[in-house]
């Protein structure tokens, strides 16, 4: 089956033909560097940061390019705020913000340009659009002012299909506004007494925000590339001002595909600063884990809302039961993966008459997951699969045991057992998930988990080994007492098959 994705130029379903055979090129609107990433930033990211390795597992070479606004008013005004410098209090944003995107899986991009790096091509395309009467200067009190023209261009609206005389009626110049026409929009704001500013032809100042983007999409993926991709909120007026921008000076098609992701919201309302519902990356991996999060982002199609729960308890805790359960759904995978892996034991034989049904499944689930991403990215049916291989996996280890009476079977099911364990790695990679061996990830979360309840784990040891103690010495009443102590605590116990006993802190 063909790769197919939602074009909101098109606004349907298209079979994704690029432009060269066999190589994608990719741009992604990234963070603006004034704030923590939030959970709308983790979702358009892990998004896309999907498409990316899908495209990959399908045999693409992609080249991706992430950009990062780091010259921006907000900057300048947050930065003000602090006492900080401007350049210095960027960077230190855009070094927190490429963290979490790394701790939630998103790989990085192969470039991941900087507005304030850029300022050459940038200035270089205003004067291009200049020359082609798509934009004009005009003189301010500040210094000098560059817009553009948007009635020059033709195809203006396409995007967002809107009217441009739709658009006028709503349109106005704000008080100060020297622009000649409601609907045209900065590309160079000019500010001669600004503490944070460039030079430039037109003097001292910075860049309007769409020209950023227009300049640095050219220069690493060329005038005319694949896919620009980004959150929905930025189709109006973001892409459908950097397609104007670009259009007017190479022509059509800045991108062929332009994918855009759905809101995120928070107990059913638009996350927003201003309804004091604001939830940022770091206040989630505070509570869960990062692949928890990863999960809960992609158990809803990336075009859809999406809505984040936040409950807060009587003792003042606050938290995310649906990451909650993401969570449960993870470590699931992970001791699935654990246990096939202790049951596989490294045996490679396999014997096609022995357990068919569950060999079937095997065999079948990488190419079925992306079959499902193949779907305009449908990742919640790409994890049910995981699902039900993680199922069949489970069952399979239970078979493995039943079967120790006769060696050849339980070879060949052992056999069945290390194909199941890379057939689980192979659906998860072009998802991001079950990316640690199962031991980082269960000591990562005992180690987040005993600091939420405030447990020690010296003490939980002791306890186990004190119950395993009175098991040997058949005082059931004592170990049956200590275990529901741990149970009380919310302490799974699990006495292993090769002897040992191992505990684990429930999410």
């Amino acid at each position: 089956m063909s790769l197919r994705l939602y074009n909101t130029l098109t606004q349907r379903l298209e079979v994704f033909e690029p432009l060269v055979p066999g190589e994608v090129r990719m741009y992604l609107c990234g963070l603006t560097t004034y704030d923590l990433a939030h959970a709308g930033h983790a979702r358009t990211n892990t998004t896309f940061d999907v498409l990316v390795r899908h495209l990959k597992a399908r045999g693409y070479k992609v080249t991706y390019c992430r950009n990062v606004t780091d010259v921006d008013d907000k900057i300048v005004k947050r930065s003000a705020e602090l006492g900080e410098d401007p350049v210095a209090f960027a960077a230190r944003m855009s070094a927190v913000g490429d963290e979490d995107l790394r701790i939630i899986g998103c790989a990085k991009p192969d470039h991941e340009p900087r507005v304030s790096n850029h300022l050459g091509e940038i200035i270089a395309m205003i004067e291009q659009l200049i020359a082609k009467d798509h934009a004009y200067a005009v003189d301010t009190a500040r210094g000098k002012d560059v817009y553009f023209a948007v009635r020059s261009f033709e195809g203006y609206g396409k995007l967002s299909h809107r009217n441009i005389d739709d658009l006028q009626s709503g349109a106005r110049i704000e008080v100060g506004d020297t622009k000649r026409d409601p609907l045209d929009f900065a590309l160079w704001k000019g500010d001669t007494g600004a503490a944070f500013g460039f030079d430039s032809p037109w003097g001292k100042g910075r860049p309007g925000w769409h020209i950023e983007c227009s300049a640095m999409s050219l220069k690493y993926l060329g005038p005319h590339f694949d896919i620009h991709a980004g959150g929905m909120d930025l189709i109006f007026p973001h892409h459908e001002n950097e397609i104007a921008q670009s259009e007017a000076l190479y022509g059509p098609l800045m991108a062929r595909y332009w994918l855009h992701g759905g809101f995120l919201e928070v107990d059913s309302e638009k996350m927003s600063k201003s309804l004091g519902n604001f939830v940022t990356i770091r206040d989630v991996l505070s509570r869960n884990d990062p692949e928890a999060l990863r999960y809960f982002l992609l158990g809803t199609h990336y075009r859809g809302p999406l809505n984040f729960d936040v409950e807060k308890k009587d003792d003042g805790r606050v938290v995310f039961p649906f990451v909650d359960e993401a969570e449960r759904r993870v470590e699931y995978l992970y001791t699935t993966r654990d246990a096939l892996t202790y049951a596989a034991r490294g045996a490679a034989t396999r014997d096609a008459k022995v357990l068919p049904a569950i060999a079937k499944l095997v065999d079948e689930a990488k190419e079925r997951v992306l079959t499902a991403l193949d779907k305009d990215l449908n990742t919640p049916q790409a994890l049910a699969i995981v699902g039900e291989l993680a199922k069949a996996s489970n069952d399979l280890v239970v078979q493995i045991a039943k079967l120790r009476k006769d060696p050849a079977a339980e070879e060949a099911a052992r056999g069945l057992a290390t194909a199941a364990v890379a057939a689980l790695d192979a659906c998860c990679a072009p998802l991001g998930l079950l990316s640690e061996a199962p031991e980082v990830f269960f000591e990562r979360t005992k180690e987040r988990r005993l600091r939420i309840r405030g447990l020690d784990g010296a003490d939980l040891d002791r306890k186990v080994l004190a119950r395993n103690e009175a098991r040997a010495a058949k005082d059931f009443a004592k170990a049956d007492a200590l275990r529901k102590e741990l149970v009380d605590l919310a302490v799974e116990v699990f006495d292993r098959p090769d002897g040992k006993t191992t505990w684990k802190i429930l999410a």
